[in-house]
């Protein structure tokens, strides 16, 4: 009586060409220019501050005054703001953070202009960057309106470009399926993004002209 042998295939690995490939994607050109522009917008704000707060210092040193540009009145005052402790917050100027963090944003706009894709992991990575940077900004407004008292024109150039780029990257992911979000949702970012920041920026307005109103213009 002869035996059949039978292969157990369950304990075979899977070949490697097999296996299904990390999804990557893209983002649009659109998408890559606004990354571009608010990491324009905000290097340019952090490069200015930068600037201003060493000849700050050095006035300082020399016992002279410097009064930056964007000083136009004892509310609209950068010196005030960029003379706060909240000004260096991890022991540094925070626009030399953002001189590195709005670079990186740049990069990434760019290079997604060459039509590169990146892996789940890489949008989520970048978006967790926008959401610290986004925390940070919000927690610089209220120290600015209710601490310093003082509103500083570049800070809130570079708050409007932190705000747009998070929303933007948020929106991305949600309707590449990288954030779980339900159907509906998916449908109205991928239609109405641009209404969230308009309305997150809207609101911080409303705060600055509640709390000092016709005192932004004396």
């Amino acid at each position: 009586m002869s035996k059949t042998t039978v292969k157990d295939v369950s304990i075979e690995p899977e070949p490697e060409s097999a296996r299904p490939e990390p999804r990557t994607v893209g983002g649009s050109r659109a998408f890559a220019l606004l990354l571009v522009i608010t990491g324009a917008a905000g290097l340019l704000a952090a490069w200015v501050i930068t600037i201003d707060k060493f000849k700050l210092l050095e006035a300082k040193v020399e016992g002279k005054t410097f009064t930056p540009n964007c000083s136009i009145n004892p509310i609209v005052s950068c010196g005030s703001v960029m003379q706060s402790k909240q000004a260096a917050v991890f022991g540094f100027p925070n626009p030399m953070l953002g001189l590195v963090c709005y670079g990186i944003v740049i990069c990434v706009g760019v290079t997604l202009l060459t039509r590169v894709t990146f892996p789940r992991w890489y949008w989520l990575t970048f978006n967790a960057g926008t959401l610290f940077g986004v925390v940070f900004v919000t927690w610089l407004q209220y120290q600015s309106l209710y601490k310093i008292n003082a509103l500083c024109l570049w800070c809130s150039l570079a708050w409007v470009a932190t705000i747009t780029m998070f929303w933007y990257v948020t929106s991305f992911n949600v309707r590449n399926g990288f954030l779980p979000a339900a159907r509906p949702l998916k449908n109205f970012l991928a239609e109405f993004t641009w209404v969230i920041p308009v309305t997150h920026v809207g609101i911080i307005a409303m705060l600055i002209l509640t709390r000092w109103g016709s005192q932004l213009w004396a």
